[in-house]
């Protein structure tokens, strides 16, 4: 069985610009990959371009 529920399978079809590992072994999306995502997921993602602050839980202006 290879049910693959991340998602993570479809990782070749990314440009190699969307995303790099971390020294941990993490995907770490890029700034490039959430501006053609469109919108905030609200995780507080290092690169958000779109000032979502994870303390107080609300996006600011950049």
């Amino acid at each position: 069985m290879s049910d693959d529920f991340s998602g993570f399978s479809k990782r070749s079809k990314m440009d190699p610009e969307d995303y790099y590992l971390s020294p941990e072994g993490y995907f770490v999306f890029t700034e490039k990959y959430h501006l053609k995502r469109g919108y905030c997921c609200k995780s507080g993602c290092k690169h958000c371009p779109y000032g979502f602050n994870k303390k107080t839980s609300t996006i600011e202006k950049k």
